[in-house]
């Protein structure tokens, strides 16, 4: 019996599909068709193993798949201490879970160990990011390393034709021996394949234990003055640029559906008229953090209510100690002339003895200079002074 040919081959594989619309990832995909929550056409489909094109309906508990997304690149700069993964096991932090809250779906592009740092691409096409990993395609993806131990370059050069550890070929690998400091030697790397810590492998079979491993460039994509931790988008025209007709044409890239409309920050008269609103009907603002009376133990049960903004008092400063001597002082009407004759009616101010001695620090009152020099004896040890006998 002969077997009928595939109608949908010119399509592509379900799970492939519902990754690109950004629902999850192809391996979840593959779980939800075995579950029975995926329908073509009205109809559960039982094996991920299955193509489909355009003209279906496909839906995922009921609802309507999402339309194709357009194939946008991410540049990540990856802190330490971060899994390059959507779950740990062992429940460690990601790199997914510090990603600001408005991207898209992303997979990485390759992965960074857990101690790694530096770049990472993200994208929300699977097809691109299994191309842009591949050594076939010949990026090459650039390191800056600290490692403990000494070298010279002529032992770095020997990396150039490959070297085979614990039976595991790495392929060629460009190393400079930029500087050494202390017991420390700074290297930079090149490598095309990427192999699992390819780089400490290496490096540890020349006997330098890597401290630290920064990934600064790859491919055409570099780290530059990128912050840690920060995000940021390459351009479309930027993209397709770097990819190039054949990897573009390999990936099956889109760039035609409409960019994602940005998120509407509120105008300035939208925010003000939002203020005029009850405090509960008000929407939060970004970047600002309105402080609550629940911030407080004691006003537990004032919740849901501002507190009264605090207000500091103006102590005063040196002028006014300025307008409060001239207050002290009594004023005297005296008549001067000026040098055309003309006569000009001043006031003159001066200050009483006692308003003097208010304003000099350096005046002292005597009773109060007797105390403390009768105070400063009896600290000193010195017999107090007896009267003399006048008899």
């Amino acid at each position: 019996m002969k077997e009928q040919p595939n109608q949908r081959k010119a399509g592509q594989r379900i799970a492939k599909v519902i990754a690109r619309a950004g629902l999850a990832s192809r391996r979840e995909a593959e779980a939800w068709i075995a579950a029975g929550r995926v329908a073509v056409n009205g109809a559960t489909v039982a094996s991920p193993a299955i193509d489909v094109t355009g003209s279906d309906h496909i839906t995922v508990d009921g609802e309507p798949l999402p339309a194709r997304q357009r194939t946008r690149l991410f540049l990540y700069h990856k802190p330490r201490g971060l899994m390059t993964t959507h779950a740990d096991p062992q429940g460690r932090p990601t790199i997914f879970q510090n990603l600001p809250r408005d991207l898209p779906r992303l997979i990485s592009v390759g992965r960074l160990d857990f101690n790694t740092e530096g770049l990472l691409l993200l994208t929300n096409d699977g097809a691109l990011a299994r191309l842009l990993e591949l050594p076939s395609t010949g990026w090459l993806r650039r390191y800056r390393v600290r490692a403990h131990g000494s070298i010279t370059q002529d032992r770095l050069d020997g990396l150039r034709r490959g070297v085979t550890i614990d039976d595991i070929h790495y392929g060629p690998i460009e190393a400079v021996l930029d500087r050494v400091q202390g017991s420390n030697v700074w290297l930079t790397l090149g490598i095309r394949e990427g192999k699992n810590r390819e780089v400490r492998n290496v490096l540890g079979h020349l006997g330098l234990g890597v401290t630290r491993l920064i990934r600064v460039s790859f491919g055409p994509f570099q780290l530059g003055e990128l912050a840690e931790g920060e995000v940021e988008e390459v351009r479309t025209r930027v993209l397709r640029e770097q990819l190039g007709d054949k990897l573009a044409t390999q990936s099956g890239i889109d760039f035609s559906t409409p960019r994602p409309p940005a998120p509407r920050k509120p105008r300035h008269d939208e925010a003000r008229r939002d203020q005029t609103r009850p405090v509960a009907q008000q929407k939060p603002r970004e970047g600002l953090k309105h402080r609550t009376s629940s911030d407080h133990a004691w006003r537990i049960h004032e919740e849901g209510q501002r507190t009264k903004k605090l207000h500091r008092r103006f102590r005063g400063t040196r002028s006014d100690r300025e307008e409060n001597s001239q207050r002290n002082a009594k004023a005297q009407t005296d008549i001067l002339t000026d040098r055309k004759g003309r006569r000009v009616t001043v006031d003159r101010y001066r200050q009483t003895t006692e308003a003097a001695r208010q304003d000099d620090p350096s005046f002292r009152h005597k009773s109060d200079h007797h105390r403390q020099s009768r105070s400063a004896g009896r600290r000193s040890g010195m017999p107090p002074r007896r009267p003399r006998d006048k008899s």
